[in-house]
This record gives structure tokens, sequence and C-alpha cells, in this order.
């Protein structure tokens, strides 16, 4: 009896590897095909050359950006310079870069910036930035004060936890609190990678402040970016490998009940809102072969989609902006600020656009 248990369990668990293994390549070897869309106004933003990973933009149209980025197994086009924090005014007839100078006992050799969100304090207006970093392959969240008057961020203080331990994206709910993403890319230990690829362990969604640390949504096959709709009553979470968005609806103790899922039929990245509609923005890939095997012939293309009225029985999903590699590669995030939107990338280039 003890034996026919033991070979159930090993059929069970050889079943879940298979159709992991087929679920997981099915989803990265499926390549999407696309007629290109270029919106009519379109330009570089010259001086980003190393990726524009993330982006987050204030009401006053100054948006933060990070650059930088070093994947494990992915390309870099300067592997040996440290990430930064760009500053980029979007009001400008031509927006230009400003590398934002960070406090001094601030680690800058190892900064590796990934995921980025903004948090507006309403009694004072004061700015602060967590910024997913890390460091010598390790997952920390930074905390900065935005200065603006000096071009700066002061850093205030390192944040790190055994749930947060490998964390893609973030959206910030008050001045030192946040929920995270958790994937796969960081995670430095063979056990739990193992766990994960075989299905006993998902990617997660994490609540942390400094009275309280928990999951608060899991099951996804790669969580990746995270926003919250304009009212803040719902998160939105990008499944990238499940190609879909996760809507959850937020009580009060920050846990979170799902809503729906949307299926969006690409490899959608970061997430962000239009500020007036409240419409979800996204860069995507159509072609994550592509960005794990990188090969300069053939790059990864850039997309951008525009999710409308996702709470609706019938959202509107748009695809805003194709190319194919010749001019934005690897496309990561898309963020609108009255009339105008930019693209940023894992580790190419970033563009802005006048929307028609």
């Amino acid at each position: 009896m003890g034996k026919l248990l033991v070979l159930a369990i090993i059929g069970i668990l050889a079943a879940l590897f298979v159709e992991r293994v087929v679920r997981i390549r099915h989803k990265l070897y499926t390549s999407q095909e696309r007629k290109q869309i270029q919106p009519a106004n379109c330009h570089l933003i010259e001086g980003i050359e190393t990726g524009s990973e993330d982006i987050d933009i204030l009401p006053n149209g100054l948006a933060f950006i990070s650059t930088g980025l070093r994947y494990p197994g992915m390309v870099s086009f300067a592997p040996d310079k440290h990430g930064e924090i760009l500053l980029v005014d979007v009001n400008e007839e031509v927006p230009k870069p400003i590398a934002l100078r960070i406090s001094r006992g601030f680690d800058l050799e190892s900064f590796n910036p990934h995921g980025i969100s903004k948090y507006i304090d309403e009694k004072d207006d004061t700015v602060y930035l967590f910024v997913v970093n890390h460091p010598h392959s390790i997952t920390t969240v930074e905390l900065f004060k935005f200065q603006e008057k000096e071009n700066a961020l002061l850093h205030l203080k390192t944040i790190q936890h055994e749930l947060l331990h490998s964390v893609n994206d973030i959206v910030a709910v008050g001045p030192d609190s946040f929920y995270a993403t958790n994937d796969y890319y960081f995670l430095n230990k063979i056990g739990k990678n193992a766990e994960l690829f075989l299905g006993l362990a998902w990617t997660n969604v994490v609540y942390y402040s400094p009275k309280e640390v928990k999951e608060v949504a899991a099951g996804f096959l790669m969580a990746n970016g995270i926003t919250m709709s304009l009212d803040n009553r719902y998160v939105y979470v990008a499944d990238v490998l499940d190609q879909s968005i996760h809507v959850f609806e937020k009580y009060a103790n920050w846990s979170l009940s799902p809503v729906k899922v949307l299926q969006v039929n690409t490899y959608l990245d970061n997430l962000c809102l239009d500020p007036i509609t409240g419409d979800i923005w996204s860069g995507c890939h159509m072609d994550a072969n592509k960005i794990m095997n990188y090969d300069p012939e053939n790059p990864p293309g850039s997309e951008v989609i525009r999710v409308q009225n996702i709470l609706s029985e019938n959202p509107l999903l748009t695809r805003v902006y194709i190319n194919n590699g010749s001019v934005l590669q690897a496309s990561s995030v898309a963020c609108v600020h009255y009339g105008r939107f930019l693209v940023g990338t894992v580790f190419h280039k970033a563009v802005y656009c006048d929307l028609d």
C-alpha cells in the first residue's frame, strides 16, 4: 500500500512537471506578428541608451525613469555602468533626461533599479519615490525623498524582507507602504526556483508596511506590473506569461479580493494609468523569446496597449504603438500625460509620442 502511494505521488508530481514545462514553453515561444502602428509625432528621447524599464509621472509632468537595469541572462548595452533614476519634463517640446543626484552614503556602484512608484503626501506635497533595486542579485526596495530644486533624491532607507524575495514592480500606497509583485528573475536559491518551476509555488503580490507584511494574492504564472485605480478601490496586476490583467478589490485591511481577469494576447509588462480617464497603459513584448535570446539582427519589437473601462462587461483594448525593433526594442512601460505618452524599454531607448 505504501509503495502504491509513493508511486501515485511520483506520478502526480511528474504530471505537474510536464504540464508546467509545456505551459511555460508554449507561453515563451508564442510570438505575435502585427502590422506596425506609428503615431504621427513620435521621437526618440535623446540621451537614453541603456533602458528605461519603468516610468512614473508626477501631476506637473515631471517623469521619473529607471535606467540601466541588468537582468540575469539578459542583454545589457552598458553592463559595467550602474543604474540611475532620470528626470524628464514631459511638458517640454523636446524632453531631455537629467540624471538625478543621489545623496551620499547610498551605494551607487551596485544600484540596479527596476520598478518604481511615487507617493505624494497630501499633508505637505512631499514626493516619495520607491525604487525596486537588485544589488548583487538580491532584492531591496529603496525609499527616496524627491528634492525638485536640487534635482536630487535623498535616500531615506533600504527595505528588505523575506517575502520580498524577487520583486519586479511596486505601487506605493503610503509614505512607507506598498504592494509589490514577486517574479522569478532574481531568486538565487535553487530550491525556490525548482518549486516555482514545478508549480508548487507561484509568483505573488505582497503588501508591505513597517507594521505588517503579508501575501495578498497568488497563483500568477509571472506577476509583473502593478498599479491602482484612480479611486484607490482596485489593484491591477499584469501576469506577463499568462498575457492577462488581474483586477482585485482592495479592502480596508489591505487584503485583495479577485474581481476579474482580462486576456490581452500580448506579453504585457509594467502598468500605468491615465491620470484623467483611468485607462490602463502598458508596454508589451510581442516575442518573449527574443528578449531572452537577443539577436541584434532580429531584435525584439515594441508594443503599447491601452485598456479602457476594464471594470465593465466589455473593456476596450486598443493597440496604440507597434514597432518591429527598428526604432524601439523590448518595450516595458507606457505612461500618458495630457496628450503625450512615453514608452520605455528593458534595455534599449525611449520614445515620446503625441496622441492624435
